[in-house]
């Protein structure tokens, strides 16, 4: 009896010792930064595996404390878009930051579009050699409450050969990707859109998805650098439809707005979608 039981006492610690390395090793292999903290929150950077095809998936983590904002990739005339730039040299190249559908805020006074909550954007990241990658990354970005603070960070995330992934943060990341805005059906597309340079006003006639209320549909613009775009004046069409007027700044070098150069997210209810403008 003594032998059994010190056979299953000895059984028990190896268990608590397998579960104890898993809560406590696992975090020191997940393949996250160390989080930049300023005033309004912390941000940091967190990746997976790469896949098959090279791609890697992978998260700008911005957490903000309540009352705190950041921004959309065209924030309006006062914001600061969220920047990213990454060192190839460490195996990875970057191509882009995608967004969740943003809100409109507008206090009388200054209007910007952008987050008032935590928010995860998805990082267009692919390796470009085998081996062990190191993820080097300078970002740049604003949260702001009463006042705006510029955030810029270092971030650094080793992704060896046999990483070992956290769920929880694996999570994170498609969950963030599930939120983006979808591509554009039948049900819930931009119809047509136009561009008259003459009064630089970007139109859209825009088929929502069926029952939605129109007078809940937002538009957001986003152009070529140095492209501004107003608010957005909506009206209902006969057929159902909503009309989008968008005042367009272009910049004092001048300029044309070209077609496939424009991006455009709607969001109606629940629902977003997300399309480059084809217009003449």
């Amino acid at each position: 009896m003594k032998r059994s039981g010190l056979l299953q006492n000895v059984t028990h610690f190896l268990v608590l010792a397998t579960l104890a390395g898993y809560f406590f090793a696992k975090p020191s292999e997940a393949a996250s930064s160390e989080w930049t903290v300023v005033e309004g929150g912390e941000v940091r950077i967190v990746a997976a595996k790469p896949q098959a095809d090279g791609n890697i998936p992978a998260i700008l983590d911005i957490r903000l404390k309540p009352g705190w904002k950041t921004y959309w990739r065209e924030p309006g005339a006062s914001g600061i878009p969220p920047e990213v730039t990454i060192d190839a040299a460490g195996g990875i190249d970057f191509s882009g930051i995608r967004f969740p559908p943003p809100q409109t805020f507008d206090d009388g006074i200054v209007r910007y579009v952008g987050y008032d909550h935590s928010v995860a954007l998805p990082l267009t990241l692919k390796r470009n050699r085998p081996g062990d990658l190191a993820l080097d990354a300078s970002v740049f970005l604003g949260i702001c409450k009463d006042i705006c603070i510029p955030v810029q960070a270092a971030l650094k995330v080793s992704l060896p050969e046999r990483l070992v992934e956290n769920p929880l943060e694996r999570a994170r990341i498609d969950a963030a990707v599930a939120a983006l805005p979808a591509q554009p059906d039948d049900s819930f597309k931009v119809a047509s859109a136009a561009y008259d340079p003459k009064v630089a006003t970007l139109s859209m006639d825009v088929g929502l998805p069926e029952g939605a209320d129109p007078s809940s549909a937002e538009i957001f613009v986003a152009g070529p650098p140095g492209f501004g775009f107003g608010k957005t004046a909506i009206s209902i069409t006969d057929g159902g439809t909503i009309l989008a007027k968008v005042p367009v700044k272009p910049p004092t070098s001048g300029g044309a707005l070209k077609s496939g150069s424009v991006l455009v997210v709607v969001t109606s209810g629940d629902r977003s979608i997300e399309t480059a403008l084809a217009f003449d």
